[in-house]
């Protein structure tokens, strides 16, 4: 009965799927712009969405919230013609739409944070016009179906038909793979509902499982994919797995983040610094060694959650090794 029911929202899905694809021409102009022209090339594209996964990373928003935001940010710029310097702020607009329409109201930064923690030189009023343009050019229309829906609904079918296999297919892995594939941009062209079965096809053929096969062939045929559509995306997943896997791009740069303070700012600390009377001597006998291991405790932690300020997501043999924080370094 369950299966039967995720067929038909599957169903469902499909047709609804056409209704929030980016302009194909429109992403073919960006990947056919020169990095220095006047619009947005496909390498300033992919910069901006692997800074959003940053983002998402460091405030904790879930995969459907990244995911929903570049599909916000491809819809847009591939019906508007951008300037590369309102790239940034689009790209923020979009992620801030993508964690109120997902509900994540714990955990929506606002705009002064999401801003300052990105770097960028707009204000809010600049973002809060941003996101009104997004909206209106979107007609609204941003519960989107994704290949992140296509995804959890495949997932589900497969565990639906057995109850033993939950931990093969793993779901966290597949969504970490699917953001791989967004940070470029010809994955844009693609129908959500076929990239997210190329993804679930190639992590089946890894764990040679028939019958798993079994039922991603029903899904492809219930859906009526045809089998060159399948094979051509199923290829390029294919090549951007190995180039995230390959030792060069297997880790992430875990450089410690680098807090940049203003000349002003530092001008006061030094001179708060200069003020601070010297503190009178302990008396020996008043000594306690218990609260001196508390403090250097207290000490240590604090200076782990500096350095680990970027959370976990990034870890993995599945993220790209350019994938990291913008801050500046010394």
């Amino acid at each position: 009965m369950e299966a039967i029911k995720l067929m038909k929202e599957l169903k469902s899905n499909l047709d609804q799927e056409v209704h929030y694809l980016p302009k194909e021409t429109g992403l073919s102009l960006i990947e056919s712009t020169q990095e220095n022209g006047n619009g947005v090339s496909a390498k300033c594209r992919d910069a901006r969405v692997e800074d959003l996964w940053s983002l998402t990373s460091f405030f904790g928003y879930s995969t459907q919230t990244f995911v929903l935001a570049v599909n916000l940010l491809d819809r847009f710029i591939a019906m508007m013609k951008v300037q590369p310097r309102y790239l940034a702020c689009i790209s923020i607009g979009c992620l801030h739409i993508a964690a109120r329409v997902t509900k994540e109201e714990c955990k929506v930064s606002s705009s002064h944070e999401l801003i300052r923690i990105s770097q960028c030189k707009f204000t809010v009023s600049d973002l809060s016009r941003m996101e009104k343009i997004i909206l209106e050019k979107l007609n609204f229309q941003l519960k989107a179906v994704t290949a992140l829906t296509f995804l959890h609904l495949y997932h589900a079918i497969a565990l639906s038909h057995t109850s033993n296999r939950k931990d093969v297919l793993n779901l966290d892995k597949l969504e970490a793979q699917l953001k791989a594939c967004l940070c470029r941009i010809v994955f844009s062209k693609a129908k959500p509902s076929v990239l997210a079965l190329s993804l679930l096809m190639l992590e089946i053929e890894a764990l040679q499982s028939v019958d798993l096969l079994e039922i991603a062939q029903h899904i492809q045929t219930h859906l009526k994919i045809s089998k060159a559509d399948l094979v051509h995306w199923r290829g390029l997943v294919g090549q951007c797995m190995r180039e995230y896997s390959s030792p060069e791009c297997a880790k992430p740069d875990h450089k410690k983040l680098v807090w940049i303070v203003s000349r002003r700012t530092a001008q006061n600390l030094h001179s708060i610094y200069r003020s601070i009377p010297e503190l009178p001597t302990i008396p020996e006998d008043t000594w306690d060694e218990s609260e001196s291991e508390d403090s250097s405790e207290d000490l240590s932690s604090g200076e782990e959650s500096l350095s680990s300020s970027l959370g976990s997501d990034a870890e993995g043999q599945y993220f790209p090794s350019n994938f990291r924080s913008r801050a500046r370094r010394p």
